[in-house]
């Protein structure tokens, strides 16, 4: 709807200068003083990713030495820069391993079958996929030794380099004041002083001058630490100086080669369109003055992009807690500080030059104006951003001694910083409306003029400089995850003078690892050979895929899995052509690398704030909707019931989709009745072997192969099942063998998948 065009008649323009290049500088020195005023609200803590599981834990004490060193983290690190190294007391290195194949999560690395007893020490070199950092840390283990003698790991380095502090201040505050300036345009000047006067933005040029040289000056910002944030992290990434990664283009193999590149390229490019915006509406807006305000509105939106990726990069992204939930909190705290602070900043460096041509009560009401627009979204930003803040520490701060940590001393300080913020602009508030707060007239006489309480901000501003760039790099507390320290499951079995060591690793549900390790009898690795390795799990009769095992030499073979589903009772049955190797175990919980955690009471709680600080924020839009609904009784009654009625539908048809799914399940695996009591060993392969071709006359048949093909998806009790019966053209065993003898038969048959168990049974 068009205004009057003679409203805000205070408002009109007076003769300006344009800006020369000392003002500009001087514009660019104000808005990086300025932007940092949203540094108490965002520092977020760029944390880096921590460790969940080690095998062996630090300081452990091993009886004999382990197959492989492995570290789990909570994040995928980067494959081509991570690395583990295994010493000796003496600093000789013993191995050298990265990032696991499989599991972008894991760091392993395989050690000597030959390892003698004594001290070692691991040296990590992580670098994190999601934010770039890479941090050192040493840790220890003893083989036949005790852990004395003072041989201890160095504690995790992960403080930030100078000039990861400078980016930080740089990059963090600059693209808060820029999404907060298309803010500040499209949701307090217009609204406030907007004027079809001036179609040009519809504000006075003096006022949209000064937003565009800020704009600038947060992009010149926001670009060139993004740039320092690109050559930091090759830094470290190379382990280089900063002349040899730009004379050797190393840059350009993280911004390409790495997910901290694919990251900053987009952000880089949200950046750039930002610029392009701006020029657009800088050349249309003589010939196209409606490009001016499209152009500033789309700037807003795209800079809320801009903060996506600070939260996909942040270590939100890497929460075991509701990882959705965190991602989200992050992104939306960013874009409620950018509305609170950024916008305040901006309001405190406009004002100035919006105000200058007026006098008196004119001057008040024009501030007024603005600040009425700004207080309801200001708190709508500060609700949103002390409710994501609570929801953030929730998932970091779960027990009393996560207080003391460096995480807790920022969260104590950003508390405060916070907390001065409110006071800050509680002064404005006072000061500006003198006949209300008649009983803080000595508050107000001390701070004076408005202008003066913003002397009062810049001072405050100038102290969270100061600290800024450390409190954006403090990393979080360790989480306290139980299990950490439960062994994997490892046993030694000898198979026709043949010593085969299984591995499971961590040996709980989910992905585990598994290394074999086959020794002759003088001690000598065995390679080249197949080898095979099943799971299952005999109490439900249903079994994991076959897994063809990599040799990688010394004896060792290695594979990994994630058919181990839930804790119980588990078979692992390793069959090579020269042994096999049977076991029960037992699975616990425990032992589990954790891949979640379930949410809190105060993760529910800090949920829930956040939702509400959103409710308060869209209220505004909601409620003048609902001016327009009908409240009659009899309309409320019928939206009453439907919202029921579709609510118990939604629960219905949840509760028939778990129930049908759960007869399905049932239904495909039901419960056996027989379960399978014996493991398998190759004698006992070579009596189901005579019984099935000699006593049952299975030899030669071609129904055995038709037999062979169902295999992976016939259960055991079926097989014992068809030593009775017979399958196609298979006869029925004799009724006189016993019951171990059958299950030697459904034994020989299972063997006999793999070419493995046919070239030792071939032996013979």
């Amino acid at each position: 709807m068009p205004r009057r065009k003679n409203r805000n008649r205070w408002m009109n323009p007076i003769p300006q200068l344009r800006m020369s290049a000392t003002a500009f500088v001087r514009v660019v020195a104000v808005v990086l003083l300025a932007a940092v005023l949203i540094a108490p609200a965002n520092t977020r803590v760029e944390a880096h990713g921590y460790l969940v599981r080690a095998i062996p834990e630090d300081r452990a004490v091993l009886e004999r030495a382990p197959v492989r060193v492995q570290y789990w983290f909570s994040e995928s690190l980067e494959r081509d820069y991570s690395i583990l190294t295994i010493r000796d007391a003496q600093g000789n290195m013993i191995a050298e391993g990265g990032v696991d194949a499989r599991d972008a999560a894991l760091l392993s690395v395989r050690l000597p079958t030959d390892l003698p007893d004594g001290a070692y020490l691991s040296e990590l070199r992580i670098a994190f996929a999601s934010d770039g950092h890479v941090i050192y840390e040493t840790r220890t283990f003893f083989v036949g030794v005790s852990a004395d003698g003072g041989f201890v790991g160095a504690a995790r380095s992960d403080l930030p380099l100078p000039l990861e502090i400078f980016w930080r201040s740089i990059l963090l505050p600059a693209q808060i004041l820029l999404f907060g300036v298309f803010a500040a345009y499209a949701l307090v000047f217009v609204p406030a002083w907007g004027n079809t006067e001036y179609p040009q933005g519809l504000l006075p040029p003096r006022v949209m001058r000064r937003l565009t040289w800020i704009a600038w000056a947060a992009l010149i910002l926001a670009l060139a630490g993004n740039i320092l944030a690109l050559l930091q992290a090759s830094m470290a990434f190379f382990s280089a100086d900063l002349g040899r990664v730009i004379h050797d283009n190393l840059w350009s193999i993280v911004r390409t080669g790495t997910r901290f590149g694919d990251t900053w390229t987009w952000r880089m490019i949200l950046l750039v369109g930002a610029a392009g915006l701006l020029v657009t509406a800088a050349y249309f807006k003589r010939e196209y003055p409606w490009a001016v305000k499209a152009s500033w509105t789309a700037g807003g939106w795209l800079m809320a992009l801009v903060m996506g990726t600070m939260s996909i990069s942040s270590h939100a992204a890497g929460s075991l807690t509701l990882p959705w939930a965190a991602l989200f909190s992050d992104w939306i705290h960013g874009m409620g500080v950018g509305i609170w602070a950024g916008g305040a900043a901006v309001i405190a460096l406009v004002l100035p030059v919006a105000l200058k041509p007026l006098m008196g009560d004119e001057r008040r009401i024009a501030t007024l104006a603005a600040l009425s627009k700004f207080t309801r979204i200001a708190a709508a930003g500060m609700f949103i951003v002390v409710a994501t803040g609570i929801y953030s520490a929730s998932n970091w701060i779960t027990e009393p001694d996560d207080l003391p940590t460096p995480y807790g001393s920022t969260l104590a300080i950003k508390i405060l910083l916070v907390a001065l913020l409110i006071g800050i602009g509680a002064a404005h508030h006072i000061t500006l409306r003198p006949e209300r707060y008649q009983r803080f007239e000595k508050l107000r006489a001390r701070v004076g003029t408005f202008v003066n309480s913003l002397r009062l901000e810049a001072v405050f501003v100038l102290l969270v400089l100061i600290g800024v760039a450390f409190l954006s790099s403090s990393p979080v507390p360790q989480l306290s995850i139980e299990g950490r320290g439960a062994p994997p499951l490892t046993d030694t079995q000898v198979s026709d003078g043949i010593e085969i060591t299984v591995t499971i690793t961590p040996g709980g549900p989910g992905v585990n690892t598994f290394d074999v390790v086959l020794t002759d009898g003088d001690g000598q690795p065995i390679d080249g050979t197949p080898v095979y390795l099943q799971n299952s799990s005999p109490s439900r009769d249903i079994r994991g895929d076959m897994h063809i095992l990599e040799n990688l030499g010394g004896g060792l073979y290695v594979g990994a899995g994630a058919e181990i589903d839930q804790p119980g009772d588990w078979r692992t049955v390793v069959i090579s052509s020269v042994g096999v190797f049977a076991r029960d175990w037992t699975i616990t919980a425990e032992a589990a690398v954790i891949q979640s955690r379930p949410p809190s009471w105060l993760n529910l709680a800090a949920l829930l704030l956040v939702i509400a600080a959103l409710g308060y924020a869209v209220s505004p839009p909601v409620m003048r909707y609902a001016r327009k609904l009908d409240f009659s009784p009899a309309a409320l009654t019928v939206a009453g019931v439907s919202i029921t009625a579709s609510v118990a539908l939604i629960f219905v048809t949840l509760y028939i989709i778990d129930e049908t799914n759960a007869q399905y399940e049932r239904a495909i695996n039901p419960p056996p009745q027989i379960i399978n009591p014996l493991l398998p060993s190759t004698d006992l392969l070579r009596e189901g072997e005579t019984i099935a071709y000699t006593q049952c006359g299975w030899e030669g048949q071609d129904s055995l192969s038709m037999l062979m093909n169902r295999l992976p998806a016939t259960r055991d009790e079926t097989l014992y099942a068809i030593t009775f019966e017979g399958f196609e053209e298979l006869p029925p065993c004799p009724t006189t063998l016993t019951e171990t003898e059958r299950w030697a038969v459904v034994a020989f048959v299972r063997a006999k998948e793999t070419v493995t168990a046919l070239r030792m049974l071939n032996q013979e």
